[in-house]
């Protein structure tokens, strides 16, 4: 099962590494069989503006996507790691977002979402319209870490990591079951959404 786990924030100093990093090992603690490729927006330069419809992208923005979509198109399911900006998500994942279509369709999506008080819950809430739209299954369940920067230990790992590595383990549950229902239904009868 390939899972791609997009690390949505590019600021400097940023805890999304850390949250990642996190995720990444109960992951792979809870399903050894997960094949799990983090796609690091900070590494990623996209450019902002798209070309019209029908249009092809610059040279510099086919570079980009010559890395990143294939891997995209490549994942049975996403996982995306997000912090929550002025009760949304950041522009850079949006961004992200906006340069693929298929690559989204008919595929699952999670959620670990982190700061404030809400936990990064108002940015799961908006993803999960955008990715409605993209035709793509969003799970219920997500892991929401409040308050990062008094959540997290200085190693990264969250202060109650037993409340956070339970609720992994439900998204992940989840993500994992829509995942294989999902491609074989794609292998059986191609999505033309």
């Amino acid at each position: 099962m390939r899972v791609a786990v997009i690390l949505g924030s590019v600021r400097e100093g940023r805890l999304g590494q850390a949250v990642t990093d996190w995720f990444l090992t109960t992951a792979a603690a809870l399903d050894p069989g997960l094949d799990l490729d983090v796609v690091d927006l900070a590494e990623l330069d996209l450019p902002l503006v798209l070309p019209g419809w029908g249009g092809t992208p610059s040279p510099e923005a086919a570079a980009a996507l010559a890395d990143v979509s294939p891997r995209l198109a490549a994942a049975d399911a996403f996982v995306v790691v997000t912090p929550e900006y002025n009760h949304s998500f950041p522009a850079v994942l949006k961004n992200l977002i906006d340069w693929h279509l298929r690559e989204w369709q008919a595929k699952p999506v999670g959620f670990v979402s982190y700061g404030g008080l809400g936990g990064g819950l108002r940015a799961v809430e908006q993803l999960r319209l955008v990715f409605a739209e993209l035709h793509a299954v969003t799970v219920r369940d997500s892991v929401s870490l409040h308050g990062p920067w008094s959540g997290l230990g200085e190693d990264g790992v969250p202060r109650d990591a037993e409340v956070c590595a339970g609720a992994a383990k439900g998204m992940l549950g989840q993500l994992t079951w829509w995942a294989r229902a999902l491609r074989t239904a794609r292998a059986e009868r191609p999505y033309a959404g």
